[in-house]
């Protein structure tokens, strides 16, 4: 299974979150300002390597607080 991140709200997200292609694991690339972006929206698309091959895709939603 292969993981890819879609969907960017705002596309400045892209900058700043990463998922590895192999495990799916979520990182943050860059510092979150709440001053500039509260909420992140975004998804994630795993596909398997069948013939053919199958996909799934689920909606996240990041909200940054200001602590």
């Amino acid at each position: 299974v292969t993981y890819a991140v879609t969907n960017f709200i705002p596309p400045s997200g892209r900058d700043l979150i990463s998922v590895n292609s192999k495990t799916g694991e979520i990182h943050l690339t860059g510092a979150l300002d709440f001053e500039e972006v509260t909420v992140f929206d975004f998804r994630i698309e795993a596909r398997d390597q069948g013939t053919p091959p199958l996909s799934s895709h689920c909606s996240l939603e990041l909200e940054v607080l200001d602590v």
